[in-house]
């Protein structure tokens, strides 16, 4: 991936630093956003690679911020929007802000950053966006995030289908739970954790890694004949069921 430029919206996160650790050690040139800006700053600084304040859910910041990136670098191959949530509620225990905030952290983002990098990729390219294993398999107390990410793989599947004649190529990859700062509030506890262990086949929560190295296979050109689909790294959690 010598020389393939890409930014990580949302790269400041745990999944996003590994990802870029990947693609700067294959000759990528890298740029990270995020919203705190201390954690962006410390991010940036243990990457070496420049990083940028952004809001993704403002559709015209997040247009503003990857043309500059597009400039600065000359010219951008691939974007990646790693911005989300975790909301874990009955739908009867989920207030409207709960859920307004579960669709503007997971779908908007998502939506906003399709639409700049489709501006921005003139000779082709690649998006990849998050979905989740919830999307695809009833879950208890995932209503809303589920909805989140439903709404994401059909944005994948319609854009994929829009922008393909200009060699855009848009996937989304579905984990299931991942050891990132994001799921803490789960992971801290011992017995929610076991649990989470339980429910994926492989008997294994997933490590960022295990998103990253499917995030750098997407973003390489050398596999541009995939696009508009959803792509499962979840320990078997979606397909697979054992005992």
């Amino acid at each position: 991936m010598q020389g393939t430029r890409i930014v990580l919206i949302g790269g400041s996160g745990g999944i996003g630093q590994k990802t870029a650790s990947n693609l700067t050690a294959r000759g990528a040139q890298v740029c990270i956003t995020g919203r705190d800006p201390g954690r962006l700053e410390t991010a940036s600084t243990a990457l070496g690679c420049p990083g940028h304040v952004l809001e993704a859910s403002d559709f015209e910041a997040t247009s503003s911020m990857l043309e500059s990136a597009r400039d600065c670098m000359g010219g951008l191959d691939g974007v990646v929007c790693l911005a989300g949530s975790i909301l874990l509620k009955p739908i009867t225990m989920t207030s409207q802000p709960e859920f307004d905030e579960t669709i503007l952290r997971n779908l908007t983002t998502a939506f906003s950053v399709t639409r700049a990098s489709i501006r921005v990729l003139s000779d082709g390219g690649s998006v990849v966006l998050m979905s989740s294993a919830a999307a695809t398999m009833g879950l208890p107390n995932h209503e809303a995030i589920a909805a989140a990410k439903g709404g994401v793989e059909g944005l994948v599947r319609s854009s994929a289908a829009t922008y393909a004649r200009k060699g855009i190529r848009i996937n989304a990859i579905a984990p299931g739970l991942v050891d990132t700062p994001m799921a803490s509030r789960i992971t801290a506890s011992e017995r929610t954790l076991e649990h989470s262990k339980n429910m994926h086949p492989l008997g294994r929560i997933g490590k960022p890694e295990d998103v990253a190295n499917l995030l750098s296979f997407l973003l390489d050109p050398a596999n541009d004949w995939i696009t508009g689909q959803i792509l499962g790294v979840d320990g078997g959690l979606s397909r697979v069921r054992i005992g």
